[in-house]
């Protein structure tokens, strides 16, 4: 899927499972994490996220996490200023 336009593409990761305790994130099973997807915008991450973080709020060591996949490619984005 591709995205055409001018709109500069910032790569987001949403990612989760379950915690081994509330106090850190280790997670019990690395082979069970739920890879949601990778999104072109925060917006359309953070919708992912929501969606699966309600899903198991009945869980309270379940953890869903956004991962800013354009500052991890491009370093210098943050320095100059986007």
């Amino acid at each position: 899927m591709t995205e055409s336009g001018d709109k500069k593409q910032l790569l987001h990761l949403v990612f989760g499972g379950e915690l081994e305790s509330l106090d850190d994130v280790q997670f019990r099973d690395l082979q069970g994490l739920d890879i949601v997807g990778i999104f072109p915008d925060y917006a359309t991450a953070l919708t992912a996220w929501k969606a699966k973080a309600q899903q198991t709020v009945d869980n309270a060591h379940m953890r869903y996490f956004i991962v800013h996949m354009h500052r991890l490619l491009d370093p210098q984005e943050k320095a100059r200023g986007n």
